[in-house]
């Protein structure tokens, strides 16, 4: 499960957010072009050239990462000088191996990805001591698609097993006069969650005992997740389809637990608009639930 920014700083069109650091409309660090960001990323394409005709038959299109690069100018007029700019500038987009929260907001629309430097410029001319020096950033993501800031929730337990059918005859009429009893409201075991993206997105699910074998089912694909385990009402496991791993109480690897008819991690993705998953287990508990967290996806 990636981090979430800690706090968005982001308010309006033109700024940009990497980790805590603001640039952009109303800082020091003024935007003058965001290139990489509407475009589609680089694609691997597998299609193969037909040997006697002409064309090729159509083959995956794989999205490489994304790269973006900021050209910005630097004003240092106001409350903050020059030098604290620079380096708050260089701290902030200093070479670090682990990807950080990038939140960029153009045209009323605020954006999430995760991202590293991978390359900086300040050119040391005249108007970098006495002037506005220009610069600009290369930020590079390995995941391409952009995702709603807020991460959404959506929660169900078990169903609820049906009573059935309940035949009252305490004071039974002449002939075949019943008062039938349709039973009770089942819980359904299943829950609606929405990406409102045009990209597909990977789910975090969890599952909280106490739970037999459990069993998750995406309606629409086919694709289930099963393993071969008992929870207890203090455990919880975490299935993070986005890296494939599956994590007992967040510390030990469970992967191993997926039974044979259970489907890759990665693969249980939700594509654009609704999807229904359903939440199964061996036995049924009031108090064995499935927790979905996801973000909109959009390429």
């Amino acid at each position: 499960m990636r981090a979430a920014p800690a706090e968005v700083h982001v308010t309006t069109d033109g700024q940009i957010q990497f980790g805590a650091f603001l640039m952009g409309e109303d800082t020091p660090i003024h935007g003058r072009q965001l290139t990489g960001w509407d475009d589609l990323p680089a694609l691997d394409d597998a299609s193969v050239p037909m040997p006697a005709s002409h064309g090729s038959w159509p083959g995956w299109l794989l999205a490489g990462p994304r790269v973006l690069t900021f050209d910005f100018l630097v004003d240092d007029r106001g409350i903050v000088g020059l030098p604290d700019v620079l380096d708050g500038l260089r701290r902030a987009t200093a070479l670090r191996q682990e990807e950080t929260p990038l939140i960029v907001q153009l045209a009323g629309s605020r954006r999430l990805m995760w991202a590293r430097v991978t390359r900086r410029t300040l050119t040391a001319d005249r108007t970098y001591t006495w002037g506005n020096p220009a610069g600009a950033i290369e930020w590079t993501c390995a995941d391409p698609r952009r995702y709603e800031v807020a991460e959404q929730v959506a929660r169900t337990g078990l169903p609820t097993p049906e009573p059935g059918l309940d035949w009252h005859a305490a004071d039974p009429p002449p002939g075949v006069e019943w008062d039938l009893d349709w039973g009770g409201t089942a819980t359904p075991g299943a829950v609606v969650v929405d990406n409102g993206g045009d990209a597909d997105t990977y789910p975090t699910l969890v599952i909280t005992g106490p739970v037999i074998r459990p069993v998750i089912t995406h309606q629409a694909t086919g694709a289930v997740l099963e393993y071969d385990l008992t929870l207890t009402a203090t455990d919880r496991l975490v299935i993070d389809t986005r890296d494939g791993t599956v994590t007992l109480n967040d510390t030990a690897p469970r992967l191993y637990t997926a039974t044979t008819r259970s489907s890759p991690e990665q693969a249980f993705t939700l594509p654009p608009g609704p999807s229904q998953l359903t939440f199964r287990a061996e036995e049924f508990n009031p108090s064995g639930a499935l927790t979905v967290l996801w973000r909109s996806a959009w390429w």
